[in-house]
Formats: structure tokens, C-alpha cells, sequence
């Protein structure tokens, strides 16, 4: 009977020896995997980030662009005199009829005349 038990704790000895060198084996095969797939999680966030910052700079720079090919504004267009248009034109005949009908010596209708035409 003591053969038995020798070669009972010897081949469990053995065998808990085999057990625990296969588990070590595949605990560390599983940490390499997953380090692994984090590692490449990582370069793919990496990745995506630096995508996006170059779209982001490309926009930027594409706006940039397009103000300066952008034409400038047109000037703004000078008033207009005070009176202008028909409105003066009224006005003159209006004068004229005045000076005409004695109403108006030659100087005063010379004077409105010349204020009419801003000078």
C-alpha cells in the first residue's frame, strides 16, 4: 500500500504541476492578447483623433481662402444733392415762371437759382 501512495502523491504532484504550468501559460497568452488589443484600441482612437484635427485645420484654412478671394465691397455710393431729379427740375421751372412773371429781379432769381444747384 505504500507504493500506491507514493505514486498517488507523485502523480498528483505531477499533475498539479502540469495544471498550474498550463493555466500560467494561458493567464499570460491571455494578458499579451488583450494588451495587445488595447494597444491597437489606442492607435485607433489615436487615429480618428488626428483625422479630425486635420479636418478641422482644413476648414479652417479653406475659410481663410475664401476671405481673401472674396472681392472687396463696393464703395458705398455718394449721397445725392440735396435736390435732385424732377424734384430740381420743379424747382427751376418754378423759378424761371417766378422771374418770368416779375415776381423774381434778375439777382434773386440768379441767387435761388444758384442755391438750388448747390453753389
Amino acid at each position: 500500500m505504500r507504493r500506491m501512495r507514493r505514486g498517488g502523491i507523485v502523480r498528483v504532484a505531477a499533475t498539479t504541476a502540469v495544471v498550474a504550468g498550463t493555466a500560467g501559460a494561458v493567464s499570460h497568452h491571455q494578458q499579451q492578447k488583450y494588451a495587445g488589443q488595447q494597444a491597437a484600441a489606442d492607435q485607433q482612437a489615436q487615429t480618428e483623433q488626428l483625422a479630425q484635427q486635420q479636418a478641422y485645420q482644413q476648414q479652417q484654412l479653406d475659410a481663410m481662402q475664401q476671405q481673401q478671394a472674396a472681392p472687396p465691397p463696393p464703395p458705398a455710393p455718394a449721397p445725392a444733392p440735396a435736390a435732385a431729379g424732377p424734384d430740381l427740375t420743379t424747382q427751376l421751372q418754378q423759378l424761371a415762371q417766378l422771374h418770368t412773371a416779375g415776381v423774381l429781379s434778375d439777382e434773386e432769381f440768379a441767387a435761388a437759382k444758384a442755391k438750388l444747384l448747390g453753389g
